[in-house]
């Protein structure tokens, strides 16, 4: 199953988070579907950052709002009177957590919220689309891939306030808003990877920046295993997601979203592939963990989507990575970032 472009067709969007990296790639995708989009988001927050570079603001309405803000996104959740909403705005970094534990609260927690509760007092809506993490899960360090059902919990800031967003999710979804026939479903997805990110401490961007510059990517963690996937796997997921609570709301739930259990892979095997596609680059590995605490091991198990919503991903994790790399080394060259996603999508599509 892929996204419908007849579906999106027309339909009232509010997105999110659409200045970030995830949601810049889906603010173009349902663009190009020809999808209604209203964004709602803070300013971006890198430098450069694939808002601005793939010019993403010209096809959509796009707002400048902290989700921290209940009067203001109630204000701008009744003007847009949208249809579907794709909740992508959050604190999104492990380390960023451990430097302000509070900010990533209020964000990911009574950001949620808030949206949640404008969502009351909008009678267009019919279904919400509310994206957490993969880690979610209270990590046990297990071999087996965690299911939608398992215990939620959190050692760092940012895994706890997601998991703690899945509980008000469910709560809002169980006691306000399926009684209205609004589907309100948590996605869970894995480690994305993709052109156009530029977040400090995650693994492709900090290779990028260092092999760019001639210098060596300091590697933390190596042997840590994650649940690899190109960004476009997910986007496709919460699309076909939202697509399906239109006419079976009652498959509202969690759902996890990421590669095939057994193709997590370390983070050091991650690097090797991505050096190679880069044509080298220089490594300093660490066999012990730098810094604060990140859980050893993660997989998600992906029968749920596979069975209800019919979603398997595209890429294995070689050709994501040779792709995202392939992104960076052309719009380093000078080719447009914009071009570049309309690539890298309509080959997504061609191979669904």
């Amino acid at each position: 199953m892929r996204p419908t472009s007849g579906f999106w067709r027309d339909k009232r969007v509010l997105l999110t988070g659409h200045t970030g990296f995830k949601g810049s790639w889906l603010a173009l995708w349902l663009e190009r579907m020809g999808a209604r989009v209203t964004g709602l988001a803070l300013a971006p927050q890198t430098q450069p950052s694939l808002f601005e570079a793939a010019q993403v603001a010209s096809g959509l309405s796009s707002h400048l709002c902290d989700v921290r803000d209940a009067a203001a996104v109630a204000r701008m959740v009744a003007a847009a009177a949208p249809e579907i909403v794709l909740h992508l705005a959050a604190q999104p970094l492990v380390r960023a957590s451990y430097a302000a534990p509070l900010d990533t609260m209020s964000t990911n927690i009574m950001g949620t919220a808030h949206l949640l509760e404008a969502l009351r007092a909008v009678a267009t809506v019919r279904v919400a689309v509310m994206v957490t993490t993969d880690k979610v899960y209270q990590n046990l360090e297990q071999i087996y891939p965690y299911r939608e059902g398992d215990a939620l919990g959190g050692h760092d800031p940012y895994s706890a306030s997601k998991a703690a967003s899945e509980l008000v999710i469910a709560s809002y979804r169980a006691a306000f808003l399926a009684d209205r026939g609004v589907a309100v479903a948590s996605a869970r997805a894995g480690n994305v990877i993709g052109g156009g990110d530029w977040s400090q401490d995650r693994l492709l961007p900090d290779a990028i920046r260092a092999w760019s510059s001639g210098q060596t990517l300091v590697l933390r963690s190596p042997q840590a295993t994650r649940p690899w996937q190109h960004v476009l796997e997910p986007l496709a997921g919460y699309l076909c997601l939202a697509e399906r609570l239109w006419d079976r709301p009652e498959l509202a739930a969690a759902f996890n979203f990421g590669p095939e259990p057994h193709e997590a892979a370390a983070v050091e095997h991650v690097i090797r592939l991505a050096a190679r596609a880069f044509g080298g680059g220089s490594v300093d590995i660490h066999e012990g963990a730098q810094g604060p605490h990140e859980a050893g091991r993660l997989a998600l198990e992906t029968a749920k989507v596979r069975h209800v919503l019919g979603v398997i991903p595209h890429w294995g994790l070689d050709a994501a990575v040779e792709r995202s790399v392939r992104w960076y080394r052309r719009f380093v060259d000078g080719e447009d970032a914009r071009a570049l996603c309309a690539a890298d999508i309509d080959a997504f599509e061609a191979h669904a």
